[in-house]
């Protein structure tokens, strides 16, 4: 039996892992426990998840937010924690062995380095927690022997991929596929113009703001190529980016004698979820069948990279490493609520990204510390 602890349970990464583990009670192989649970302020959520799942322990990162499920909770044995400290005391308890990273930004970084030091399996969503920890995370990984099992429908599925290689590896390239989010085909004088609520209809995925505006930017697909240069120990070179609309291939790998392979399935996180969970098995999955005669037009367009700057941006960061990586996923956080809230228009998004490469220090090594007071200058900067 697997002992979870979710980090983020109340958002969309977070419910459809919780659906896995609900719909894999009537599987005899498959038997998960969940240990624990954590959210940011939704108490109401989180209140239902803990009275079904049961699980030994909860934290809320707000503070009022604990204090209120602690009273909710009154009638149970389970123990609310409190701010990152409780989150982190959440991903390295003794009685989970495996923790789903599903928290949205930079806070995922200090529990997934939590959860590494405690030698669990880690299931990751938090893309964030690579692109700015970059090497501390994943050093830690191997220093402590534990898997980092990616869960974005994008890096598992070249995880998936490469499970397929030759014992000399081959890899030639990775090919990340892209939805091109709301905005697809639109000038960079027609995205002067667009709104918050246009920003946030994307055509094929259910997610948060913050990850839907992203994927409008493509500051999003930024962010899984750094994510793959660090999670697959390749070159920023070695990285293509393909416009794929329907997001039925999730991505590809070509080898050396130019012969492709493709995960492919109907566009739903529960699959990589479970595989996360289940690998390196796999097991009959809620998601229905791929029919291709229901998707007979596949296609693959070269992204807009003059419209849609973000991905030029994270290009830039990955080559110049260090902190430049962090530097702008921070800058984006700020750049991506300011949008949100209607106080900069969508292009500023990039102009105000840009600007972290001018408040980054130019460092090959770096520490925790180092990236969260880069954070602090970059909020209050940007």
């Amino acid at each position: 039996m697997k002992r979870l602890c979710i980090l983020g349970s109340t958002g969309s990464i977070g419910t459809q892992s919780l659906d896995v583990v609900r719909m894999s009670q009537s599987i005899d192989e498959l038997r998960y426990q969940v240990d624990s649970l954590t959210a940011n302020k939704n108490t109401d959520i989180i209140e239902q998840q803990a009275r079904e799942f049961k699980p030994r322990m909860v934290a809320m990162l707000d503070e009022k937010s604990a204090n209120d499920l602690k009273i909710r909770l009154g009638d149970t044995d389970i123990k609310v924690y409190s701010g990152v400290e409780g989150i982190c005391e959440c991903a390295e308890a003794d009685s989970s062995d495996t923790v789903i990273n599903a928290i949205v930004g930079l806070a995922g970084l200090k529990p997934t380095l939590s959860a590494l030091s405690a030698g669990k399996t880690l299931a990751l969503a938090n893309k964030e927690t690579l692109v700015a920890g970059g090497h501390l995370v994943t050093d830690l990984a191997k220093k402590n022997n534990v898997p980092i099992l990616p869960v974005d429908s994008e890096h598992s599925a070249i995880f998936q991929c490469l499970q397929a290689a030759p014992p000399n590896k081959a890899l030639k390239k990775i090919i990340l596929t892209a939805s091109g989010g709301p905005f697809f085909g639109k000038t960079r004088e027609e995205l002067k113009s667009v709104t918050v609520e246009q920003a946030l209809k994307h055509p094929n995925w259910d997610m948060g703001a913050k990850i839907t505006i992203d994927s409008a930017t493509m500051f999003n697909k930024g962010l899984e190529l750094i994510e793959a240069v660090r999670l697959f120990d390749v070159t920023e070179d070695m990285i293509d980016i393909i416009v794929h609309r329907e997001s039925i291939v999730h991505s590809m790998i070509e080898f050396d004698d130019n012969s492709i392979l493709a995960q492919m399935g109907v566009p739903d996180m529960r699959i990589p979820i479970q595989y996360a969970l289940t690998y390196p098995n796999r097991y009959s999955s809620p998601v229905e069948e791929l029919d291709f005669r229901k998707h007979s037009n596949l296609s693959f367009f070269e992204p807009d990279y003059e419209a849609f700057d973000c991905l030029g941006i994270c290009r830039k960061a990955v080559k110049m490493g260090g902190l430049y990586p962090a530097a702008v996923n921070s800058a984006n956080e700020v750049a991506n609520y300011k949008f949100r809230k209607g106080e900069i228009s969508f292009l500023e998004i990039g102009e105000k990204i840009r600007k972290a490469f001018d408040i980054a220090p130019n460092v090959s090594y770096f520490t925790a510390d180092d990236i969260f007071t880069l954070d602090e200058e970059i909020r209050r900067l940007i």
